[in-house]
């Protein structure tokens, strides 16, 4: 059987509204709010509907109700406030503090119950959805998790295709997802008004392991050449930015957020501040943010990284050259982000170590 809170100060009242609904409730008593509040706290949401009455002794009914809302109970249980001295005012505040319904005094037994029994089933009615949606959206959210760990690692399994190619470590992709994190949130730090949520930062990082795919097109004769690359294969050796446009296009998405920073990403990370960057001379904030930062990143990861052309400098003869202006030229802004986050990134390159 269903429980149900009668709580009056008056005896006779209880006794009335005990002998309405004891056939169908197991019925408990309070004669003031404070004994109901105890009797609440005991059973908690075992109670299918509390009837209310509003003057009482101790603590009044509407005390009760703040109180119901306080514990955040007042949306589970149904509370029916009984009263025999109601105003429009009275009433407009109970109804504001949650009651579902005031009944009036004399009660007429038969329209009690109904309407009882209505709030109830509305009650569990309106619970089981919420408890139905809760699920389905624990399961969508679940979906979701899976996704997005299955496209980080179809991302990261296409990105390593060029590093494999490379005769590289392979650990490329991560650092430079690492330290665009990094950089991505100090600049949010800095430039509060940048508008970047932690979804956009999340996108920007995972594009940012697609910079280099175009190389999937680069002839091997240049891409593992030891040495030197001369003028006409360094102009092929470019082309990877275009030609890794050319293969995300074939996957394009309109509206695309992610396909937005994954092409700015992998056509400008070679564009320079000064313009004297490719494929296309970018100057300034025609470069893309999310571009122009992994490009600093990316920068970084290869000058203290080991390449088939180069033995790998130290973390702060790196810092220097880029500073220095030596692998280009950066925004002023991107570079105070660099310095702010030298810490973390020192730490994070140690750690790859």
């Amino acid at each position: 059987m269903k429980n149900i809170l009668i709580v009056d100060d008056a005896e006779i009242n209880r006794d009335i509204l005990k002998e309405i609904f004891k056939y169908n409730f197991t019925v408990y008593e309070a004669s003031d709010g404070a004994e109901a509040l105890r009797m609440i706290d005991t059973y908690g949401e075992k109670l299918s509907l509390i009837l209310l009455d509003l003057i009482m002794p101790v603590m009044s009914g509407m005390q009760v109700l703040e109180k119901l809302n306080e514990m955040g109970l007042i949306s589970r249980i149904p509370v029916i406030v009984i009263t025999g001295e109601s105003t429009a005012e009275s009433d407009e505040r109970a109804y504001e503090c949650g009651a579902a319904d005031i009944i009036y005094k004399p009660f007429a037994s038969g329209v009690v119950m109904r309407r009882a029994l209505n709030i109830i089933e509305l009650y569990e009615q309106r619970n089981d959805m919420e408890k139905a949606l809760l699920s389905k959206t624990r399961e969508v959210m679940e979906f979701q998790r899976k996704l997005e760990k299955n496209n980080e690692f179809l991302i990261n399994a296409l990105s390593s295709v060029v590093e494999f190619r490379s005769l590289e470590s392979g650990e490329h992709i991560q650092r430079v997802k690492c330290f665009s994190k990094i950089i991505l949130e100090k600049w949010k730090e800095l430039n509060p008004d940048c508008g970047f949520s932690e979804e956009d930062i999340k996108l920007m990082v995972e594009a940012s392991a697609l910079h280099d795919i175009g190389k999937i097109g680069i002839p091997d004769k240049i891409l593992l050449k030891p040495g030197r690359l001369t003028a006409e294969e360094f102009d092929t050796m470019k082309t990877h930015t275009t030609i890794g446009c050319e293969l995300l296009e074939r996957f394009k998405q309109e509206d695309s957020d992610f396909y937005r920073y994954c092409r700015d990403i992998c056509r400008y990370h070679h564009e320079r501040y000064d313009g004297g960057g490719y494929p296309d001379g970018l100057v300034g904030e025609e470069i893309p943010i999310w571009a122009q930062i992994v490009s600093v990143v990316d920068v970084y990861d290869a000058l203290v990284s080991p390449r088939v052309y180069k033995d790998p400098y130290d973390i702060d003869t790196a810092f220097n050259m880029i500073y220095d202006g030596e692998c280009g030229t950066f925004s002023p802004k991107v570079l105070d982000c660099l310095r702010s986050s030298r810490e973390e990134i020192v730490s994070a390159t140690n750690k790859f170590d």
